[in-house]
């Protein structure tokens, strides 16, 4: 029965949760509070998560990094039957793309069997590197970015020059960026969201060829439910940015040296990942308004078979209404 209930495809369950939290917080997209809109993403996420039969904890959340309202560790999910799963939150990432208007602001949600999620406790950045299955093999976290950038041109059979390096804007990055450049590679840096970059770096439909810098640990564990099954790889090293984050992560007992890939990150193919787009991006579009519709573009990912389906909604936003007490 347990494997049955396991076999059970619930990644368009999760596609509802990342539905609802997307609509709820583009109410907000371009008025300046990103308290707001994470808000309405997570009171929306709460509700929805009410109607998946699981029985969830809160493994990873980001209330206390950016001291947003909490979808908090240790919290229950579900209606509280079903299996049990630990889960991911990213209620929205990108919370400044949505309150700016900017692109690639999504909505997103990653699961896998309890006791299979990585835990990074108060590690709130990593180091990050991620490609798509062509290049999974040959990427190395202590290599120099020149040769992490020869050896996936050669493995996607690319000239340097023709690749399409995704990079956050942060000063942290600077030297980084000059380097790439260097090298002879395009960057297309990109204010916030790395959860959305790393699906464009995996994503064959996509322009972007790689992912690199310091992102965010808890999207890194989102990310990783998403590219299980993909082929995709994705290299993860902690790298706190304060003394008090590195004198908490090593009090947890993690050593700042190791670097962990995506199986590590996520130690079994029964996971699963949502995301629902808020503003518009390069792999999943915004929400758009029409007549008294909603429209939505998501996609949801299964580890085991590695499906991943694209999917447009269109929500009346009246009957939603009078069946939730979520604001559409």
């Amino acid at each position: 029965m347990q494997q049955h209930l396991a076999d059970k495809n619930i990644a368009l369950d999760l596609v509802r949760v990342t539905e609802a939290a997307a609509l709820a917080s583009a109410r907000y997209v371009g008025l300046g509070d990103k308290e707001l809109v994470d808000r309405a993403a997570v009171d929306a996420m709460r509700i929805a998560f009410q109607s998946l039969h699981i029985q969830g904890t809160i493994v990873i959340g980001e209330g206390e990094k950016d001291e947003a309202p909490m979808l908090y560790t240790g919290e229950k999910v579900g209606f509280g039957d079903g299996l049990e799963f630990d889960i991911a939150v990213d209620p929205i990432d990108g919370t400044s793309c949505v309150a700016g208007g900017r692109p690639n602001g999504i909505a997103a949600v990653g699961i896998s069997l309890k006791g299979t999620m990585f835990n990074p406790g108060h590690s709130y950045y990593c180091e990050k590197l991620c490609v798509g299955a062509e290049a999974a093999n040959v990427i190395d976290l202590d290599a120099p970015i020149k040769d992490n950038l020869e050896k996936v041109a050669k493995a996607l059979g690319k000239k340097v020059g023709e690749l399409n390096v995704f990079v956050l804007d942060k000063p942290r990055h600077d030297q980084l960026i000059n380097d790439i450049h260097k090298s002879g590679a395009r960057v297309m840096v990109h204010s916030d969201g790395d959860i959305a970059g790393a699906l464009m770096a995996i994503d064959p439909t996509t322009d972007i060829d790689m992912l690199v810098g310091i992102g965010g640990t808890p999207e890194a564990v989102v990310t990783a439910c998403a590219i299980k099954g993909t082929g995709g790889q994705m290299l993860t090293r902690l790298a706190p940015k304060t003394n008090e984050e590195r004198e908490a992560i090593i009090k947890d007992g993690f050593d700042l040296n190791l670097i962990r890939s995506v199986d590590d990150l996520i130690t079994t193919d029964q996971c699963f990942f949502a995301a629902t787009g808020v503003t518009p991006g390069e792999l999943l579009d915004g929400i758009h308004y029409k007549g008294g519709y909603a429209i939505t573009s998501s996609i949801s990912s299964r580890g085991r078979t590695g499906t991943r389906r694209y999917i447009q909604a269109w929500h009346d936003r009246k009957k939603l209404s009078k069946m939730s007490t979520i604001e559409y």
